[in-house]
């Protein structure tokens, strides 16, 4: 019997073995020609996307600069249009201002009797010369660099270049009696009571639900983050400082005024909301967290999901002063990110 085992157990190593020598032999060079040929697919996919990519771009740059000369030649031919027309116009006016004072100065009232007709006739001239108006036609139409494609791909970037988050604090003069500031200093709390609060304080929202960050910003690229899935009803965007505070009047609202811009949720709905207009955002789900990047220089608004740098929404507009982040919650909480 001990023999048997002893015969059976050399069987099993030597299949053991059989098994390890195929292995290396056959398995493993096999695996790593597979991981050659892989890693060579991989590479060739990467350089023909990016040359795709690459190719895409040198198209729209070559687009959009071509688009870029027509509106500056177009601009600048209205500008020389206009100069000889007002040229025209100076002369014009020049000559017949030298022929009224050579008639007030050098004929009697009997000469200018005589040449009242003709004098009519000249300042009729003269009064058809409007002044110069403002035209949009003079100035440099901006939509002519506007591009789908250079804008997501902008947007990407940055998005994926994006190390970190402003630092942003809450004012809590600014704070609603609605809303409570938690101890981390980041996280806004609903309450349908008023809590006790100097109403007063001109800084104060004193009816709708909403809160300013300490800080406005001025210029580059700034980017926040907030947790919003306890909250099922808020706003978060950017205002300027004369963002209406006092009463319950709806332009008191955050995007009910000129003044803020704002992505909103109410329980399904999302919308963007600007003066009162808002437009609808369609997303499949309701988003964990958003962020919020500003590009102040670039006029650029943009709500993102950090998870995915899936963009929500964005909108382009000329900020002509500093703006704030804003919040607003109308149901549980929202927490600022680090």
């Amino acid at each position: 019997v001990p023999q048997n085992k002893l015969v059976e157990r050399c069987e099993r190593i030597q299949l053991q073995s059989a098994a390890i020598t195929r292995h290396v032999d056959e398995v493993l060079p096999a695996k790593d020609q597979a991981v050659l040929s892989a890693a060579s697919a991989a590479r060739e996919l990467v350089i023909q996307r990016l040359l795709l990519v690459g190719k895409a771009c040198e198209n729209e740059e070559q687009r959009l600069l071509e688009r870029v000369h027509a509106e500056e030649e177009r601009a600048h031919q209205s500008i020389l249009t206009q100069q000889v027309h007002w040229t025209e116009a100076l002369h014009k006016l020049g000559a017949l201002r030298t022929y009224l004072v050579d008639m007030i100065t050098n004929r009697d009232d009997q000469d200018l009797l005589r040449a009242e007709q003709e004098i009519f006739e000249r300042t009729e001239v003269a009064e058809g010369i409007l002044e110069p108006q403002e035209s949009l036609k003079l100035n440099f139409n901006q939509t002519c660099v506007q591009s789908p494609l250079l804008h997501r791909l902008w947007a990407c970037a940055v998005l994926c270049c994006l190390t970190g988050s402003q630092e942003i604090h809450i004012d809590e003069k600014t704070l609603s009696p609605h809303l409570s500031l938690a101890e981390d200093k980041r996280t806004l709390t609903f309450s349908p009571k008023k809590a006790k609060v100097d109403s007063d304080c001109p800084e104060r929202f004193d009816h709708w639900p909403n809160a300013l960050a300490t800080a406005p910003f001025h210029s580059g690229l700034c980017a926040w983050k907030v947790s919003v899935e306890q909250s099922c009803a808020y706003k978060l965007g950017v205002c300027y400082s004369s963002v209406p505070r006092k009463g319950s009047a709806n332009e008191g609202r955050l995007g009910f005024n000129a003044a803020s811009w704002v992505f909103s949720r109410y329980d399904k709905e999302f919308r963007f909301l600007h003066a009162g207009q808002p437009q609808p955002v369609e997303l499949i789900k309701a988003p964990a967290q958003i962020g919020v990047l500003l590009d102040f220089a670039g006029g650029e608004l943009l709500f993102y999901d950090p998870d995915s740098c899936a963009i929500l929404f964005s909108h382009r507009e000329a900020f002509l002063e500093p703006v704030y982040p804003v919040f607003a919650v109308a149901h549980q909480s929202i927490s600022l990110l680090p």
